[in-house]
């Protein structure tokens, strides 16, 4: 399974965060909750969002979309924002077309919120991250 390195927000210190983990990923050092971002593609979605724990904000893009680039910070930023309670899952819809298909994806890019594999969620478009991080929290204050 992939892994990223992210930096805490409150100590600095560096983590490996795996694409897949039971739980949230905490900080090696602080032990505060740390930003999980992590890319799925058709053969391993399943194991990388449908069976997160928190809230799971998916990201279907493409490396041509201009808007896709535009939103990848923002939603990096909620991410950091929500750290604990949100994994933000990139999927590149053109190396994973079976996941386009599944899940009717016909403009990029298309943000979906899912719990337990479910989609609670779903709108299309670029916005900023407070758009986004206000979307994302009554999607979760809604759940409460």
């Amino acid at each position: 399974m992939d892994s990223r390195v992210i930096e805490c927000v409150h100590c600095g210190r560096k983590n490996r965060v795996p694409a897949v983990a039971d739980g949230i990923p905490r900080c090696g050092n602080c032990h505060e909750p740390l930003p999980w971002v992590a890319d799925a593609h058709d053969d391993d979605f399943g194991d990388v969002a449908e069976r997160a724990r928190p809230l799971v904000l998916v990201d279907m893009w493409a490396t041509w979309c201009g808007p896709c680039r535009q939103v990848s910070p923002a939603l990096e930023q909620v991410a950091r924002d929500l750290a604990g309670k949100v994994k933000l899952v990139k999927v590149d819809v053109d190396a994973a077309p079976s996941l386009a298909q599944r899940f009717s994806v016909q403009a990029v890019p298309t943000l979906m919120l899912m719990r337990e594999g479910q989609v609670v969620a779903r709108r299309a478009g670029a916005a900023p991250a407070p758009v986004l991080r206000s979307w994302v929290e009554q999607t979760l204050q809604s759940a409460a």
